[in-house]
């Protein structure tokens, strides 16, 4: 597909002007829903509920308060909460500051938590009160002065003295009468999301108004979400923005139920009580609801359409979901690319498939959505495509308003991925006869467990600090819960060989979040190569193939 400048009499001395194009920003979702169903519910919380009229008042408020303190146009605003008002809030109030909103996976460490702050310049920051003794030893590492606002909530101790107000008192703050500040251009900043990566530090992700206006309008055309949506977040806000559902379920003018913590008994009640009919996650959320106690499940009288991420769900987990009339589609999707980017699009013949089958076809990544301008698997270097045969391996890449602007401070990267007008995505995959991608491998060794990236090479770095590892090296192991744990193979310093291998992962536990621990570790010489780098490939079949007990040690996931 190519494109040309046109230059005839349709183009002469007709130009842009305000009467005929306006900057695209998803800020206007709350701005026309406001107008539109003043009194439709935009969010429910527990026992709270706030009309669109009532959350766009909000909105201004956080807003004006952020400027009345202080806080300058283009500047970053840190959120670190887990899915209740405030997060949601914070998608429009920031940016309506004229803010670059930084929302933090709560999920991460300390040390990760300063690096992000320092990054991204932050001076303000909304945190949770239930992640208080990270924030604070991420305000201590970080050492320079950050102005906290401290969100309240029932299911946390509000009698820890943290942050310099609360989050509803910093509201009435601000002023109603102050205007909220829109982009003059599309391509302002709107939101700054962290990507873990394979070395070093965390990459910071840039989004812009327009990419995030047209991939929550492109995810809702493609999920279905309608006026009557009603959308339950079992998918953590800080993911992408929460997949940019956050602006397109506002777009459509449905209701946000927002869920603190994913429960199964929560999930089953807030469906029958709020009539959901959509939600979305990472493959763990499938199986933890089908395989929720008897007593949490409730009948469920409507078809509710969940959407997933990741690893593809297997056919037992489809034919589960289904009969407990739950619609699954798969999506495939990168931080950098505003989150969902390619869909397994169901077909007119797929439903008429055994399960089986259908889950087949279901395992591919799928084709692009309808903002995305184009999806490809080629080679790296010569930017050819592959042969669309599903067994000439490539790299994925895509293309179109819905990639990011960049990575923030890291030019170099940001031009070795966006190399040839093309994002590499670093996944290896192959294209099928209709289409329709699916990926083979991940070629920057990424373990991606409950929906979370876990890089290899900062698992291995964590364990060759414990004073008996002499040699590490991380995979990915299947896991049926979390999709993929990761499995250490360690060889032992030669007077350390009696260490327990508890031992290292109350070490690692000590280091790092507590999803990035290996599950499994195994003892022994690791294969290499002839000029000694270590066969990873070799490893991964290795751990697939590790019967139950025969890992030195195997534990559960906390």
């Amino acid at each position: 597909m190519t494109t040309s400048r046109i230059n005839s009499r349709f183009e002469t001395d007709l130009d842009q002007s305000p009467a005929n194009h306006e900057p695209l920003t998803p800020i206007d979702f709350l701005v026309r829903s406001a107008l539109v169903y003043p009194t439709r519910t935009a969010w429910v919380y527990n026992d709270r509920s706030v009309t669109y009229a009532g959350m766009y008042e909000r909105c201004l408020r956080l807003a004006s308060a952020l400027r009345r303190h202080g806080v300058e146009l283009g500047e970053s605003v840190a959120v670190m909460s887990q899915n209740g008002p405030a997060a949601l809030e914070a998608h429009y109030g920031v940016p309506m500051a004229g803010c670059v909103l930084n929302a933090l996976n709560f999920r991460l460490d300390a040390p990760s938590i300063a690096f992000m702050l320092e990054h991204a310049g932050t001076r303000v920051l909304i945190a949770d009160r239930e992640f208080t003794v990270t924030i604070q030893d991420a305000l201590e590492q970080h050492g320079k002065p950050i102005h906290v606002i401290a969100i309240d909530d029932p299911d946390t101790d509000n009698t820890v003295d943290f942050g310099a107000t609360t989050y509803e008192a910093f509201l009435e703050s601000g002023d109603l009468a102050d205007e909220p500040i829109l982009p003059d251009d599309e391509w302002n900043a709107i939101s700054l999301n962290y990507t873990s990566g394979t070395t070093g530090n965390p990459k910071g992700v840039v989004y812009h108004h327009r990419g995030a206006f047209l991939n929550a309008v492109g995810n809702g055309m493609m999920v279905g979400f309608s006026a009557n949506t009603v959308n339950l977040w079992t998918l953590p806000l800080f993911h992408c923005n929460g997949w940019c559902h956050t602006w397109g379920v506002t777009a459509f003018a449905g209701t946000h139920v927002l869920l603190r913590r994913v429960d199964t008994a929560e999930i089953f009640k807030l469906i029958a009580e709020h009539k959901v009919t959509h939600m979305a996650g990472a493959p763990i959320v499938l199986n933890m609801i089908l395989n929720a106690p008897e007593e949490h499940k409730q009948p469920i009288d409507r078809i509710v359409t969940i959407t997933t991420g990741g690893a593809a769900p297997p056919a037992a987990v489809i034919a589960g979901m289904e009969a407990m009339n739950f619609h699954v589609i798969h999506l495939y999707g990168l931080t950098e690319t505003y989150g969902p980017a390619l869909i397994s699009a169901y077909q007119n013949d797929w439903m008429d498939m055994s399960v089986d089958d259908r889950a087949a076809v279901m395992s591919r990544q799928g084709l692009r959505h309808q903002m995305v301008a184009g999806h490809m698997v080629a080679d790296s270097e010569t930017m050819e495509p592959v042969p669309a045969d599903g067994e000439t391996i490539g790299e994925i890449m895509m293309r179109g308003n819905t990639v990011m602007k960049g990575y923030l401070s890291n030019p170099e990267q940001t031009a070795k991925d966006l190399k040839g007008g093309w994002f590499h995505s670093g996944d290896l995959g192959v294209m099928h006869p209709d289409g329709y991608i699916q990926v083979k491998d991940r070629s920057k060794d990424i373990i991606i467990s409950g929906g979370e990236n876990i890089s290899s090479i900062e698992v291995e770095n964590a364990l060759f600090k414990h004073p008996a590892v002499i040699e590490a090296a991380v995979v990915a192991r299947n896991d049926e819960t979390w999709g993929e744990t990761p499995c250490a193979f360690v060889t032992l310093k030669p007077d350390h060989e009696g260490t327990d291998p508890a031992d290292i992962i109350g070490f690692c536990r000590d280091t790092m979040a507590r999803f990035k621990v290996p599950k499994t570790i195994v003892y022994g010489p690791l294969p290499k190569t002839a000029t000694g780098k270590i066969q990873k490939f070799g490893l991964r079949d290795r751990a697939n193939a590790l019967a139950p007990g025969e890992a030195d040690y195997e534990s559960g996931r906390s």
